[in-house]
């Protein structure tokens, strides 16, 4: 990030609140989760620690900004990780200067051009880290496919609000693509290929990613209506104000009577849904035995995925580490 800002500085002044905006969204929040996967992957498999390997994989962490930043946008977030989203961000930058034009086209502009930003330095990062051209060419198909697969999910995420289905085949697909193969399963296999992993290693990695990650959004999509705002930094019952078709509200839908799944459909994706409008829809939720439901699947899946560790030879030490992000992915609170 200083080498970034020198580079923009170069270029011109205005380009101080980019530096500023990309170096706070980057190191001052964040779980760092898919950078973590990708490392202990690759200690698992044999690979020696370096920081050569720490920096390739550091380029996860911008894919995630991108990510991050292009999602709020598309989901008109106020707030990321307790501070205004980059959009609302640069839209209040705009007002304060007294510029010309649309404060909030400029934000959105701003938040597309950033998210951009943040993808091509990801790979600029992968390659510039020191690592040698043949380790870095067998992580490359892996790492191009992750940011593919991200980017279809959160198309389908778009799309599945769109045509308001609630299915949970429809829930479940979006939330593999979206979230659960780019925040565990391919971070393993980038770090699986940088250590030249067999495929029994990558296989074990596939089925412990694959529920693990699932579980992941799982827990999300929880915290996305009934996370504290303190803990999660963002407003309560945001997703129920996004519209998001979760696997939580699909299988709230299966089990609602007539009257309750039509009061779902009609408050879900209200962006004026206020408190009392929140703790209506979350009673309907918890009254179908949605969540109970939910956290069921959250704690089976983790299970599955620990279980798949234990079935191929791993560095003890990577192993460990391993469950202890099993936990930390499903049981976390923001």
């Amino acid at each position: 990030m200083a080498s970034r800002r020198a580079w923009m500085a170069g270029i011109d002044d205005g380009l101080t609140p980019v530096a500023d905006a990309l170096e706070a969204f980057l190191l001052r929040g964040g779980k760092r989760l898919r950078p973590a996967f990708a490392y202990w992957g690759y200690r698992g498999a044999g690979g020696p620690d370096s920081t050569q390997v720490v920096a390739t994989l550091a380029a996860l962490e911008l894919v995630q900004a991108s990510a991050l930043i292009h999602d709020d946008l598309m989901d008109r977030s106020d707030t990321r990780r307790g501070e205004p989203a980059i959009h609302r961000r640069f839209g209040t930058h705009h007002r304060r200067a007294g510029w010309t034009g649309s404060a909030d086209a400029f934000g959105e502009a701003s938040a597309i051009l950033l998210g951009d930003l943040c993808l091509v330095w990801s790979d600029e990062l992968l390659h510039s880290s020191g690592l040698d051209s043949t380790t870095l060419a067998r992580a490359r198909p892996v790492f191009d496919e992750m940011r593919s697969e991200v980017t279809v999910g959160q198309y389908l995420d778009v799309l599945t609000q769109a045509t308001g289905d609630t299915s949970l085949e429809r829930a479940g697909k979006v939330a593999r693509f979206k979230s659960a193969k780019y925040t565990v399963e391919r971070p393993l296999l980038v770090g699986a290929a940088l250590a030249d992993a067999g495929p029994e290693v990558q296989a074990a990695y596939s089925a412990y990613g694959l529920p693990l990650g699932e579980a992941f959004q799982l827990r999300d999509d929880v915290l996305g209506v009934f996370g504290d705002p303190e803990q999660t930094g963002k407003p309560a019952g945001d997703d129920l104000r996004e519209g998001k078709r979760t696997y939580l509200v699909a299988a709230a839908m299966q089990t609602l009577d007539p009257a309750g799944r039509k009061l779902l459909e009609q408050r879900l994706g209200d962006p004026e849904l206020d408190t009392e409008g929140v703790a209506a829809l979350r009673e309907l939720i918890v009254g179908s035995g949605a969540l109970e439901r939910t956290e069921t699947r959250i704690a089976q899946l983790t299970e599955t995925a620990v279980a798949a560790l234990h079935r191929v030879e791993l560095l003890p030490e990577a192993r460990e580490v391993l469950v202890e992000l099993a936990a930390a992915a499903t049981r976390r609170r923001d």
